[in-house]
């Protein structure tokens, strides 16, 4: 029986889920080619509420991608001389180049919502980044950048689920914070900037998709797929390497083994070890 979300709706089945997720992800591979022969330029926006799912998605977008085609951009609290920029600045520098995709893990949308629920930056500050997205997008989708935005909703029960999931894990304990726990007692104040952000961002050029994400695993199946629908892309085979014949090396004698330092053979120790217990029980 499927395991089902906070709402109650079944989740994806798992076996269905990696063949479709593997099907994606090579229909990745392939846009990837088509990016870099092209020189196409695309920025892909990740927002959402906490513990929506976005750095999963990513994760699954990136998993085969070349790091040096696909970049993801998370970036830290900004510095005293960022303050002191436009508002957009820091941001522009990590804009792609021909050839590249840029994933942005939160964007400069963090003012629309963390900033302006959380006090951090000023009304004036605030108004003036409802004003100028949208005029900061269309610039670059003038430009030739294909732009787009999504935004992972899920409900309050499901979130606060997944909170109390990473805070008994010892693995993804570090992705929660004070500020990801306010989200809870902040949802109403959330939510309002959200809708207002959308007034304001939902433009005809870069317009914001929902992700409906209760349920991970159809959530990132349905983002990457409307990603590769929205890329004109055609399938483009790489070029051909041929692997040559290893030549004799006849000028070459390897070091003995003795004089390096291997790292202790823990994998050999483990194994040992089961081996052991498994002894051990069946005596």
């Amino acid at each position: 029986m499927a395991k089902k979300a906070a709402t109650g709706t079944p989740r994806m089945n798992k076996k269905l889920y990696e063949v479709e997720l593997r099907r994606l992800q090579a229909e990745l591979v392939t846009m990837q080619e088509w990016v870099r022969e092209s020189g196409a330029r695309i920025v892909v926006i990740f927002e959402g509420r906490d513990a929506a799912g976005k750095g999963s998605a990513i994760k699954r977008v990136t998993e085969y991608l070349n790091p040096r085609i696909a970049r993801i951009v998370a970036l830290p609290v900004p510095t005293d001389r960022q303050r002191g920029q436009w508002y957009f600045q820091r941001y522009i520098e990590h804009l792609p180049t021909a050839g590249e995709i840029v994933l942005m893990d939160r964007s400069w949308y963090n003012r629309a919502g963390v900033e302006k629920v959380m006090g951090y930056c000023t009304p004036d500050e605030y108004r003036r980044f409802l004003h100028q997205a949208p005029l900061f997008e269309r610039m670059l989708v003038e430009d030739g950048i294909i732009l787009l935005k999504y935004w992972f909703s899920v409900s309050d029960h499901e979130q606060e689920l997944r909170f109390r999931s990473r805070l008994k894990d010892p693995m993804r304990r570090w992705k929660l914070s004070e500020t990801d726990v306010l989200s809870i007692t902040k949802w109403v104040d959330y939510s309002k900037a959200k809708d207002e952000m959308f007034v304001h961002t939902d433009i005809a050029e870069a317009p914001w998709w929902v992700v409906e994400s209760e349920d991970k695993r159809a959530a990132r199946l349905n983002m990457i797929s409307h990603f590769l629908s929205m890329v004109p892309y055609e399938h483009m085979e790489p070029p051909l390497v041929r692997i040559p014949h290893r030549p004799p090396a006849s000028d070459y004698e390897r070091p003995p083994r003795e004089l390096n330092r291997p790292v202790p053979d823990h994998a050999a120790r483990i194994t040992e070890l089961a081996a052991e217990a498994k002894a051990k029980k069946k005596g």
